[in-house]
């Protein structure tokens, strides 16, 4: 994961009739993700906000 993905660790991802998961776009909050996720809802697929911080990062 890049340092411009870390400063964003919040998700969108689409899920494809196939099963995969392709990643949309990344927010530095949740309340700008929800927003987003909200305008991707009223066309058509599945979008879901994760929190997706790599597993190495440690805080504090």
């Amino acid at each position: 994961m890049t340092y411009s993905e870390q400063l964003r660790p919040w998700a969108i991802f689409r899920r494809l009739p196939s099963g995969e998961n392709v990643c949309v776009y990344r927010f530095r909050t949740r309340t700008d993700a929800d927003a987003y996720t909200s305008i991707l809802r009223q066309g058509e697929g599945i979008f879901e906000v994760v929190f997706d911080q790599p597993q190495g990062v440690t805080q504090g």
